[in-house]
């Protein structure tokens, strides 16, 4: 073999990547970018912001919801109850407002706060929470609990974030994926018998 031929030989032997090189495996920082793909949305959390994570509440009355949720304290879990069951639940039920929230990561979730009674009053906590809910519509803050104050304090990002990118979904798709197996529609529901003592 020429000094030509093996010239060109080498440099086709260093051109092809040496598939156990580790740094040829490594994951780079835009790793999902690179594998291309759009994130699909599985579920919802209801939930409460956690004090160390900024939020948004997204700013359309659209994807705001005025109804009566029922909350299992012990399993943690809330369900939808349809309208037509709200007369026969009234002492188990409670009246909340869902608001959509984000938080800069991208996580989708809806945030209950209880609603007035129909005297017009509300504890210190849930007034709180309906004021920062409305900040939020405008800024990214921090909803942290101050049991001097009874109720909760806002805290606004000191360098903000760039605006929320709400997902492409309309509130019934929202309300969909967050009750999609939490929704209490017959008298006859296992919730529903539990609270009864029928089983």
């Amino acid at each position: 073999m020429s000094e030509l031929q093996e010239s060109k030989q080498l440099a086709s032997d260093q051109s092809i990547p040496n598939l156990f090189n580790p740094e040829y495996l490594r994951l780079s920082q835009d790793f999902i970018s690179e594998v291309g793909g759009k994130k699909i949305l599985i579920s919802v959390p209801i939930r409460k912001p956690d004090s160390q994570v900024f939020i948004r509440v997204h700013p359309d009355d659209a994807f705001y919801l005025e109804t009566t949720l029922l909350e299992l304290k012990e399993e943690r879990e809330t369900y939808l109850v349809d309208p037509s069951l709200r007369a026969d639940l009234s002492g188990e039920i409670v009246p909340k407002a869902l608001y959509t929230c984000l938080t800069p990561q991208g996580t989708l979730f809806l945030w209950p706060v209880k609603l007035p009674s129909p005297d017009g009053r509300l504890d210190s906590w849930n007034s709180s929470a309906h004021r920062i809910a409305k900040l939020a519509k405008t800024q990214w803050v921090r909803v942290v609990s101050n049991r001097q104050l009874q109720g909760y304090e806002p805290f606004a990002a000191v360098n903000p974030f760039s605006e929320p990118e709400w997902l492409d979904l309309d509130f019934q798709a929202i309300l969909q994926l967050a009750f999609q197996d939490r929704i209490i529609q017959d008298p006859n529901h296992p919730v529903l018998k539990k609270l009864r003592g029928e089983q």
